[in-house]
This record gives C-alpha cells, structure tokens and sequence, in this order.
C-alpha cells in the first residue's frame, strides 16, 4: 500500500512511501479492538470511590422514638438507609477495575485499528519537521497545511521530540506521542493519524517486534 508523502506546506512531496501490508492491508478483528478499548479504559479508573454502610454512619446509639402509639414505622436505629444521613445500602466500595489482556490480542487490536484508518484514508504522512522552540502556532499552521485543524489528530513522531509535544501540548484536538507508544485507544479516538516520514517504519519495527513478542 502506497501513500503520498506531503511537505510541511501541505504540498505533494512527488514522493510516496510504501506502508507495509503485512500490518495496513491485513484483516481486522473486532472484537480483539473491542477488548483493548475495554481494558484500557477500565485501567484507567481509580476504584476509590466509597460509601458508608449502616453500621458506619454516625448516630442510631440509642431507640430513635418509643414502638407504639406514634403511627409510624417501628424504626429502631436512625442509621436506617431509608432515612436521610443514613447508611448506603450496596453502596460502592474501593476495588481494583483492572482488565487483563494478553500480548498477543493487544498486538492484533493495534494492527486492527492502523487497518480501519488506512480503509478510510485517514493516514497522512508528512516530511519530517521540528521548531526551533515550542510554540502552539507552529504546530496550529502545520496541522492547517495539512487540512486537520478542525479534527482530533494523533501526531506520531519519531522518537522523543520535547519542542513537538509541547507545541501540541495546548491543542485539544491534537494527540502528540513516539510512533512506538499509541494503542488502539489513541487510534481509534483520533479522526486523523498524521506520521512523521521516518516514524512509519519506527511504527512497523514496533509492531513487528510486539506480535514476534507475542507468538513467542
């Protein structure tokens, strides 16, 4: 699969760079995305939520009124969860949310993910480019030249690039990580994937090396 490689300008390069089938032109697995998503954002939960049950709030030390003659309930403790400041009945407690995967699906949801974008044409891969220092406007020019500066984008470059992070660090809309470092997470939320040139082989040399990982 081949895919056009545009200047900084937005502009044809007149080059084009070979994307590998192995991994863009494959066949996706569904539900394989659908679990990584899943895992990740359960991953993502703290688990520190937590109520009190009835033997935990305070008060309810002695018979709230007399059993007869008031024409009420005979309520016993004032900690009764039909009560206000009462306890909370099956309330939630602090728990772990974490959900496994194994190497190999997670391996297979990324490949899955990379295919449904490289379907729908949002690709994009432009020359390689860097500022001399942070600025937002840069990064804000770029991503107009390259027509996505109204959708959410993941930026992947190659290796760690401080003054392109924080360029898009205020943006948003924009997603700036290594071409090593995405899952199917950031994939998938992105409308558009915009690739440095020299971050896609970075991109397959990571996924290669995580699916032999996994068969391993």
């Amino acid at each position: 699969m081949k895919i056009k490689v545009l200047k900084i300008d937005g502009s044809d390069s007149g080059r084009e760079i070979e994307l590998d089938d192995s991994i863009f032109a494959a066949e996706p697995n569904n539900f394989v995305m659908y679990e990584d998503v899943r895992s990740y954002l359960a991953n993502q939960r703290k688990g520190t939520a937590s109520t009190k049950g009835r033997s935990q709030v305070r008060g309810g030390g002695r018979k709230a009124y007399r059993q007869k003659g008031t024409g009420m309930a005979r309520r016993g403790t004032i900690r009764s969860p039909l009560l206000k400041g009462g306890g909370t009945v099956f309330g939630p407690k602090p728990r772990d949310y974490k959900v496994g995967l194994t190497k190999k699906m997670k391996s297979l949801a990324r490949k899955s993910s990379l295919i449904y974008k490289a379907r729908e044409n949002a690709i994009i891969v432009v020359e390689d480019f860097d500022f001399e220092q942070p600025k937002t406007k840069s990064m804000v020019e770029v991503l107009r030249s390259v027509q996505c500066d109204d959708k959410k984008v993941l930026l992947l470059t190659h290796g760690k690039n401080d003054s392109v992070y924080k360029s898009g660090k205020n943006i948003p809309r924009i997603e700036v990580l290594e071409a090593n470092k995405p899952g199917t997470y950031h994939i998938l939320n992105a409308d558009v994937i915009v690739l440095q040139e020299s971050a896609v082989k970075q991109l397959e040399d990571s996924l290669k090396r995580k699916s032999e990982e996994a068969e391993a």
